[in-house]
Parts: structure tokens; sequence; C-alpha cells
């Protein structure tokens, strides 16, 4: 079992004064991350979408996290793979040169970045993003084994040239895809490639899930796999706050994952403007109790068909997360186990959660949740 940071760099009522400490706040929880004992931090790659991710150039984020760590794995989680986000070869250059700078650390994710917010701002084709998806997939699987690259596929023609630098990992980091419904599990299950998916509706959604990844990987030929490197890793999301007031943690995380739920309402399915202001008292029980229904409420107005990662279909937004004191973390994280989950993706840094709390759930996680589980692999040993 593995366990994780995500960084979506969430920012409620944004100004310039507050993006800027977000981003150094983050990088703190990064490095805390590592001396509490998590295996790896994910970064997402987003555009234009204010509020829900500001995390627009993760390379740089994870170069200045690797350059303050030595242990901890540094992961693109994702990387907007359509061709007028970033060309695939380019995509290559900069994960190679991070993964030799950072001694290995480097994981590597896809994906396609569907909001009509971001593919209006560079120009990309809505149409090709799955079929570019998985090219670019190609094409770098074969940069970093190849003294010379050349391709010729249905979207690129690139003659032989050498694609510099190669990475430290050989034959390179692992590959990933985010998956947020059936046909993208089965996807990256037949490309060979590890599965980074949502897990808002909770261990039974999950269970599913891995169901599907599973089926299609029993019955992949090999004939779609985008390198001789098959990656076979299913790493799931975990919403968590944990700090010794477990009312207190639970509040805290529900209105987290409100504003969550808002935003992605937001850019995904043409919901209102999120709450911005952080009222004073409002992590109350009463509060928290109607930031839970109102959650509730957001998610049964997304429009399922028009939004990429399908918070609809994997995420129902309600509140039975790991949120409260270390033992309820554990619980949950159990659960996740038992349904399949090989790597605990911790999403804290949720868009109203401060700072403060930030680090002392990460200060839990690392002294009550991890051991519990390390623990567990020595007994099992």
């Amino acid at each position: 079992m593995k366990f994780s940071l995500i960084f979506e760099a969430q920012l409620a009522d944004p100004t310039v004064a507050r993006e800027h400490q977000l981003f150094r706040d983050s990088v703190e929880q990064a490095v805390l991350a590592e001396r509490m004992g998590f295996d790896r931090i994910w970064a997402v790659e987003h555009h234009a979408l204010k509020w829900y991710a500001h995390m627009s150039a993760p390379e740089i984020f994870l170069t200045w996290v690797a350059a303050r760590t030595s242990t901890i794995r540094v992961g693109h989680g994702v990387v907007c793979m359509p061709f007028n986000f970033n060309h695939p070869v380019r995509v290559a250059e900069r994960a190679a040169t991070l993964d030799l700078l950072s001694g290995g650390r480097l994981d590597l994710g896809a994906g396609r970045g569907g909001t009509l917010q971001e593919t209006s701002l560079c120009g990309v084709d809505k149409e090709r993003t799955t079929q570019e998806v998985e090219e670019a997939l190609r094409i770098i699987g074969a940069a970093w084994q190849k003294d010379e690259l050349e391709h010729h596929g249905e979207l690129l023609d690139i003659g032989p040239h050498p694609i510099l630098p190669r990475p430290a990992q050989a034959p390179h980091p692992p590959l990933f895809l985010a998956c947020s419904r059936a046909e993208t599990l089965a996807q990256a299950a037949e490309l060979g490639v590890g599965a980074l998916v949502m897990g808002f509706a909770g261990p039974d959604s999950v269970r599913e899930m891995r169901a599907a990844y599973d089926a299609a990987r029993a019955a992949r030929d090999g004939s779609r796999l985008v390198s001789t490197e098959v990656n076979d890793h299913f790493s799931v999301l975990c919403p968590t706050i944990v700090l010794d007031d477990a009312e207190r943690a639970r509040a805290v995380g529900i209105r987290g994952q409100r504003f969550f739920a808002q935003a992605i309402s937001h850019w995904y399915g043409g919901g209102g403007v999120p709450d911005e202001a952080v009222v004073e008292g409002a992590d109350g029980e009463a509060e928290a109790a109607e930031m839970r229904r109102a959650a509730e409420q957001v998610a049964a107005t997304l429009h399922e068909q028009s939004i990429p990662v399908r918070p609809s279909s994997t995420a129902t937004f309600h509140a039975d997360h790991a949120y409260g004191g270390a033992e309820d973390a554990i619980a949950y994280v159990e659960r996740l186990r038992a349904a399949g989950a090989d790597e605990i993706m911790c999403l804290v840094q949720m868009g109203t959660v401060p700072q403060e709390a930030c680090l002392e759930t990460i200060r839990q996680w690392g002294e009550k949740v991890i051991p519990h589980f390390r623990a567990g692999a020595e007994d099992a040993r």
C-alpha cells in the first residue's frame, strides 16, 4: 500500500496575494509529506480554471518540490496530453529532465484536460482528445527507449530524431492515465498503464472500478500496449482531514468538499460561482450538516455527458470519507484497501481548508495512519 498527496492548488476568494501564498503553502505541505513518510505527491495540470485548480505548470511545481526533497516521488497527476496543450516530444523532454535531476523519482500521468474553458484557451479539438492522449503515450514510451524516435501515427508524423535527455529510470518512469469511467479504465489496462481514479463515491464504487480494470487487464492481448514496460498500479483518491478534534476535522473536510463540488460544477457542469467567503464559525456541527446537503444537491446538477472526470458517476460528494480522527482515517483506508486500492491519494488541499489543518492532517497521517499499514505489511511478512 502506497500513500500520496494530490495538489489541485484550489483557491477560495482568489487574489494575487492569496494565490502566491497558496503555492508556498503547497510546497510546505509537500516537504512535510516526505518527512511524514508519504511515498509520492501528485500535481494536476489545468488551465484557466479559477477556484478549482490554479496548478497550470505542474512541471515547475514538481521540480521545485524535488529540489527541496530527496526521497518522495513526484508525479504528474496528470499532464494534459492533447497536442495543443503539450506536444508529446516536449513532454518527454521535460519529464526526462525532471526524472534525472530528481534521481529517478518521477511518475507521469496522462489526461485530456477536456473542459470547454481549457480547450478554447489552447485551441484543442475536443473530439480528438482521447485519440491524442493515446498517441502521445505511444510517442513518449518510444522516445525514452530508442536512440532515435521515429513515429508515423494517425495524427502525428515525426521523422528520426534523438530525444534528449534520457530519464534516470530505465527504461522510463511509470506511466498512468486519469480514469473516471469504465471506458477509460479499460483503455488504461489495454495500454498497460496505471489508473488514477476519483474516489468520491466511496469504496463500493472503487471496488467496481477495480473490477473493470482487472477484467480489461485479464483480457488484453498486448496489441495496444504503449511500452514494453507495463504498469498495473491502481491509485484511488481519498478526501481527508484528520485533526485531534474529530468533529472539527469533519466540519472542515465537508466544507472543503463542498467547495470542490461547487468549483467542479462551475467549470464542468455549468454551475454557479463557488462560495468564496470563509466565515468565522462556519465549521460547527449544524453548518457541517448543511454543507453535506449542499454538496449532494450540487452533485445532482452535474451533466455527466459533458464532464470528462464524471463526478456524477464516480463521486456523489457524500461525506463518508477519511474525515475525523486518525482512527476514522484508518478505518476508511481499510475499506479502500479491501476494495482494491494499491495507493491512497490523499486530497487535503481543498479550497477552504486552512493551512494549519492541512499540515496537521499530514502529520496525523504520518504519525498514526501510515504506520498502521506499514506495521500491517511487516506482520504479513
